[in-house]
């Protein structure tokens, strides 16, 4: 295997911009999001210098402890979360603007303690009145949290902002999904929503735009003239662990399809942003979900395919049927596993297919983009050993490692004409160093900063909704045959496989 040569742009080092003074309220604070991603994520900011000296964090639950049980809770989980060892006298900085208030969310009386609460801490801290709103909580409270907060002026802004970061699931239909929309949108603006996509804080994720745009040997060929198809595969050898009552309401088409997969979608399909702020990146996404050709009833049964995992071995370990999970019906319809054929009917790409997928407890986590070229003309190989010519791929490694790969076709030594598959792989870590991260630092600081390219404006949630609904309805109305229908630890149901075989083409697989 060909490993490439990558020089760093050597430019003087660059801390960041420093986050404005603000405080963080973390509804839903006890929870496992807070101790196992934000707040490490925070004390990383804090340790690379852009999490601002005037900042403070009040975290918000139903479990009744007070601020220095929660700062010793914390503590405690900072020592088996944290990305890398934790600097005693940084963390003692940190906890120190740590606080805590227990109530109900929908009780009304716990927001004016609140904004008692926060006038302390503001003072204290001198946030200048800045605070933003990480709703880490069931989405049955988003809008009568962000309504709550409205109703005494904790969102007004004046000299001062006011945001609120809304965790997914956003909405469950298209209807729910604009219904939200309305509620955040009656006491808020849309500046001041930030709705969440942990998969947008990976590097490759935000390195799609610099790969595409900053490169003059890509850019020209990145249309259907050149570009055969495009695989997404988000794979994971998870089971539903103990998430079975919220993922058989869901499925793997909700919890992944009009979010995470649809972002990648279109950073990868989009055109070229007049600039990088916000609202010109976001115009151009929207755009993209908009060409999405929708699905007619008779698309739906022969372009997408459903599964759901049986008992299987993943890496060496024996794992239950999905309807043998906790808290999963024995007779669940609930997919783990979704395949999809979708077109996007603009100049860029009219005719060239996206192929998706997405599922639990299959071969290998990893998650991909593969950007498959046209082949060559054959005509000048006829008269030698060589058969047939592959199909030149780029491809776009998010998760687990993070980089690029390019595979081309190259002379094998010899006499004779023979081709050899050769892959030049680029990985983060081996040319720029790597940086304790829980992907969540990126999104936090630009919530601080007031940066929302990274965050799904209100029509592109629900954009990716419109994608998904003719699934749903076909699927409501047709139920499965045949769950389980493919073994965990296998790389899904055959259908999968035969949805690209049809086109003459393959899934490319990661086993790593």
């Amino acid at each position: 295997m060909a490993q490439t040569e990558i020089t760093p742009v050597m430019q003087p080092p660059k801390v960041g911009k420093v986050g404005d003074p603000c405080a963080m309220v973390i509804f839903g604070a006890a929870g496992d999001l807070t101790r196992r991603k934000l707040i490490p994520a925070l004390y990383n900011l804090a340790k690379s210098q852009v999490l601002s000296r005037e900042f403070a964090i009040v975290g918000v639950a139903r479990s009744q402890m007070s601020t220095e049980d929660f700062r010793n809770k914390l503590s405690k989980d900072i020592k088996e979360f944290a990305t890398e060892a934790v600097d005693p006298d940084l963390w003692e900085w940190f906890v120190k603007r740590i606080y805590y208030l227990a109530g109900d969310f929908d009780d009304k009386n716990l927001y004016p303690k609140l904004k008692e609460l926060l006038d302390k801490v503001d003072r204290d801290h001198t946030t200048h009145g800045n605070h933003f709103y990480y709703l880490a909580t069931a989405a049955d409270f988003f809008a009568p949290i962000v309504e709550q907060l409205a109703a005494i002026g904790l969102m007004e802004e004046n000299d001062r902002w006011r945001r609120v970061i809304v965790e997914k699931p956003f909405g469950h239909d298209l209807e729910s999904a604009k219904a939200l929309n309305q509620k955040l949108l009656s006491v808020a603006q849309e500046n001041q929503i930030y709705r969440i996509d942990h998969y947008l804080g990976k590097e490759t994720v935000q390195n799609i735009l610099a790969l595409r745009f900053a490169n003059g040997i890509f850019e020209p060929v990145w249309n259907r003239r050149y570009i055969d198809h495009v695989q997404i595969s988000v794979a994971e050898t998870v089971g539903v662990e103990q998430r079975g009552s919220y993922y058989d309401q869901a499925g793997a088409l909700r919890d992944m399809v009009p979010n995470h997969i649809m972002q990648l979608i279109t950073l990868t399909a989009m055109e070229p942003p007049v600039s990088f702020r916000a609202n010109a990146v976001r115009d151009e996404q929207a755009k993209t979900l908009h060409a999405i050709q929708p699905l007619s009833d008779e698309d739906v049964l022969s372009k997408t395919v459903r599964g759901q995992y049986g008992e299987g071995i993943v890496n060496g370990e024996r794992v239950p049927a999905y309807r043998s999970e906790p808290d999963v019906p024995s007779d669940s319809k609930t997919e783990t596993f979704v395949a999809m054929k979708l077109q996007i009917d603009n100049w860029r790409w009219a005719d060239v297919p996206f192929y998706l997928r997405t599922g639990k407890a299959l071969a290998a986590h990893n998650t991909h983009i593969v950007i498959q070229f046209r082949r060559a003309p054959f005509v000048m190989f006829r008269d030698t050993p060589v058969e047939t010519l592959m199909p030149n791929q780029l491809i776009l490694h998010i998760a687990p490692e993070e980089g690029i790969s390019l595979r081309f076709a190259a002379k094998v030594p010899g006499p004779a004409m023979r081709l050899g598959a050769v892959d030049m792989n680029f990985e983060y870590a081996d040319y720029f160093g790597t940086q304790p991260n829980t992907g969540y630092e990126r999104l936090l600081h630009d919530c601080m900063i007031g940066d929302a390219t990274l965050f799904q404006r209100a029509d592109m949630v629900e954009a990716g909704w419109c994608v998904v609904s003719p699934l749903l309805d076909v699927w409501k109305a047709l139920p499965p045959r045949s769950f389980p229908n493919y073994a965990a630890g296998s790389w899904g149901p055959k259908e999968a496989d035969e949805l690209l075989e049809r086109d003459g083409r393959h899934w490319r697989n990661f086993e790593k």
